[in-house]
């Protein structure tokens, strides 16, 4: 488990492709599981340690997730995740050449939760959500795309769903049209960059990975 960043009230993890953040049906060990596990060796605490799910990011992503280390840390976080507060950038390998510098993509959403899978629709469509994002194109390269993507609003998959919709999965997709897996069978998705005031201390905190383990070509 690597931690990017930590101190008495949270603690950042870049988590990676194929790890959950909380527990499931699986039963596999949440990534939740983990930094509890770390936080109790680490300083030593006896019985059970707290650690707050702030955020989750789909399994086969890679990138950056909060956990709160204190329920007071925990309450304010999940007010700022409400209200916009909490600034994540996304970046995504994607399949063919995006020739637009920059974009914003508008779609309604509906997902089907007996095969996790998100689907774009009419607005009219039972269930259907209004779902937005930015992207700017970061390179481009003979087969894949470097993206820079900011949600406006957060679906389930929406990223994923949506960037297959105009022609471009992300690569390793196979849900969404990618042609072929990753070797790690994650995704070419990664939580890049995380902006926020801390609930605390209300220092800037700004946390910012190198960038995503695949070459464009």
């Amino acid at each position: 488990m690597e931690v990017v960043y930590e101190d008495n009230h949270i603690i950042i993890v870049n988590k990676k492709a194929g790890e959950i953040v909380q527990g499931d049906k699986t039963g596999d060990t949440p990534l939740s599981e983990m930094v509890k596990e770390y936080i109790k060796e680490k300083y030593h605490k006896p019985g059970n340690v707290f650690c707050g799910v702030v955020h989750r990011i789909d399994r086969p992503v890679e990138g950056l997730v909060i956990f709160a280390r204190t329920s007071k840390a925990l309450e304010r976080l999940n007010r700022m995740l409400r209200d916009g507060e909490i600034h994540k950038t996304y970046h995504a390998l994607v399949e063919g050449k995006v020739t637009e510098d920059s974009g914003e993509l508008e779609n309604y959403l509906v997902s089907d939760g007996r095969i996790n899978k998100t689907f774009i629709a009419k607005a009219s469509t039972p269930g259907a959500k209004l779902s937005k994002l930015r992207y700017r194109t970061l390179a481009v390269g003979d087969r894949y795309s470097l993206l820079e993507i900011n949600l406006l609003t957060g679906r389930k998959h929406q990223i994923r769903c949506q960037l297959s919709g105009i022609g471009h999965p992300i690569k390793g997709d196979l849900k969404y049209g990618s042609k072929r897996s990753n070797p790690n069978g994650g995704i070419s998705l990664q939580a890049h960059k995380i902006e926020f005031i801390h609930p605390v201390s209300k220092e800037q905190i700004s946390i910012e990975l190198p960038e995503i383990n695949n070459p464009i070509t």
